[in-house]
């Protein structure tokens, strides 16, 4: 059987998996919240009690970040990771069908005079960010309660058609997307453009160690992508921390620290600091809302 068969027959099973979950997904989504809360326990249940979901990799990485805690708090704190993850996986899919009005308010800014600061001087800016609240559920904030037209910079995911339908929610109230790959030449366009946008890197993705910056992260060697840092200073972009705190179940709130206003007057590797420091801090506050279950450390310092 040759390559072109294999890839027949790898993007129909795709499609059947994808037209079998569809109709489940859309059932998720359309109903209320308090039901989609008693489905998350029993997902715990059954991610965690039964099934152990990586649960290996979530426990090195808690242990390996907090060498200072004790086995219970570890325990503690895995445990409400899983919860909050089974949520996430659900807040997602109910993100689907969920109105602007509801979306916004279960997230929404603390504060915009940041923003609308940046607007009045007619700059476009670079939000970064990383895996840790439901970050997902920004974007129509964006839309309705700021001036700015939102980027979002998305890695693709392997099924075609789930990466549709996903990128389909995320700009059903106006965000605009861009994978990964363009990013340098989307947003080249988009500086002669004269629309006021701001683009959002998710900054804690692994890159190839020999491609990235590395640094001390919640006590570990850690490669950076230096692709905010890069494209901040080329464009000379202010670079807003954008932090998504838990409030409550299914409630978050963002709030915006300026981390550089000017990209080109920073030395090397100074940007990338500041945003992985800046994430540190959120995530020992409240660390059981980032993705611990993504293999972060799997790459070694170069020599």
């Amino acid at each position: 059987m040759n390559t072109n068969c294999f890839l027949t027959i790898f993007v129909e099973v795709q499609a059947i998996i994808y037209y079998i979950s569809l109709p489940f997904i859309y059932f998720i989504s359309i109903l209320p919240f308090w039901i989609l809360y008693k489905i998350s326990d029993f997902l715990y249940f059954i991610i965690y009690i039964v099934f152990g979901y990586r649960k290996s990799v979530v426990t090195e990485n808690l242990k390996n970040s907090f060498p200072e805690k004790t086995e219970k708090e570890i325990n503690k704190i895995r445990k409400e990771f899983y919860s909050f993850f089974c949520d996430w996986v659900l807040e997602m899919i109910k993100s689907i069908t969920l109105s602007k009005k509801e979306m916004i308010k279960r997230c929404h800014f603390k504060d915009y005079s940041l923003l609308e600061r940046f607007y009045t001087e007619n700059r476009k800016v670079i939000f970064v960010m990383g895996h840790f609240g439901n970050y997902e559920l920004a974007g129509a904030e964006m839309a309705e309660n700021t001036d700015y037209q939102l980027h979002v910079i998305y890695k693709p995911l392997s099924n075609k058609y789930f990466n549709n339908l996903i990128n389909k929610k995320r700009v059903r109230f106006g965000t605009q997307i861009m994978p990964m790959a363009e990013t340098y030449r989307t947003m080249l366009k988009l500086n002669d453009n004269t629309t006021s946008s701001a683009t959002t890197f998710i900054a804690d993705q692994t890159p190839q160690p020999n491609q990235a910056y590395w640094t001390t992260f919640l006590n570990q060697d850690t490669p950076i992508f230096m692709g905010t840092e890069v494209i901040a200073k080329k464009l000379n972009y202010p670079v807003i921390y954008v932090s998504l705190n838990r409030v409550k179940r299914g409630h978050y709130e963002m709030t915006t620290d300026l981390l550089c206003e000017n990209p080109k007057e920073t030395n090397k590797g100074e940007i990338s600091e500041m945003h992985t420091k800046r994430l540190e801090q959120d995530i020992i506050k409240q660390p059981e809302i980032w993705l611990w279950s993504h293999k972060r450390w799997k790459h070694k310092r170069p020599s």
